[in-house]
């Protein structure tokens, strides 16, 4: 392991939180997690991210990396013999898999706020609408990324299962708040599947946060979002 202790700032219900903890599980490092309150941002937050104030915020040693893509990007590079790449050894297949992730974190999460967000059944059959065109991109992606292997990785979970894959909770509790199915097997049958063989995985399963206590959150949320 390269020098230096790792810290993870971050909170519980944050999807781009999540994603920091999968991998640090994947490669086997340990690190100190310290839950942050956002509404009351700590000295520690400010400290090592002045210019977003948000978090996730990995501390390695001395250094601080912040926005949970480039903080991925930073693990597998620092640690690249630990355990299997999780980004793309090949360069062009590196950078679909950059795109994909950017498209994640705008399109399908700016849907996804869209549904919380919506006062009318209007607004919110727009946003679902919007949610199954993104995940229909998504699968034609894994399609070409998979190879028709287990992951986008292919045979291991990779960059993009990890990117995705930090919102399968959230993808639950917004159908149950929303009554409308998502992540539809008419609709993405390979994602289906692949959903099924992701939440398998251990360290997966140690790092997200139940649904019921992300949709007892959630509720909440939506309230306080349409008053």
């Amino acid at each position: 392991m390269a020098e230096g202790e790792l810290k993870l700032l971050g909170t519980w219900s944050s999807p781009f939180v999540t994603r920091v903890k999968m991998m640090l599980e994947q490669k086997g490092l340990s690190y100190e997690y310290i839950e942050q309150d956002i509404s009351n941002k700590s000295e520690l937050l400010l400290r090592h991210n002045p210019i977003y104030k948000k978090v996730p915020v990995l501390i390695h040693g001395d250094r601080d990396i912040c926005e949970s893509l480039v903080i991925l990007q930073y693990i597998d590079e620092n640690w690249p013999k630990t355990g299997p790449p999780v980004l793309p050894v090949d360069p062009y297949e590196r950078a679909i898999a950059r795109f994909w992730a950017m498209y994640i974190d705008d399109k399908l999460l700016s849907s996804f706020i869209g549904i919380l967000k919506a006062t009318t059944e209007e607004a919110k059959a727009e946003k679902i609408a919007d949610t199954h065109v993104a995940l229909e991109l998504l699968e034609g992606a894994f399609k070409k990324c998979s190879a028709g292997k287990d992951f986008f990785g292919g045979d291991s979970i990779g960059y993009l299962d990890v990117t995705l894959g930090s919102f399968t909770v959230w993808i639950r509790v917004l159908e149950n708040i929303s009554g409308a199915k998502l992540l539809d097997e008419t609709k993405v049958p390979l994602l289906v599947e692949w959903e099924k063989r992701f939440l398998t995985v251990d360290y997966v399963n140690k790092v997200l946060p139940s649904v019921e206590r992300l949709e007892e959150y959630g509720r909440a949320l939506r309230l306080r979002i349409t008053g």
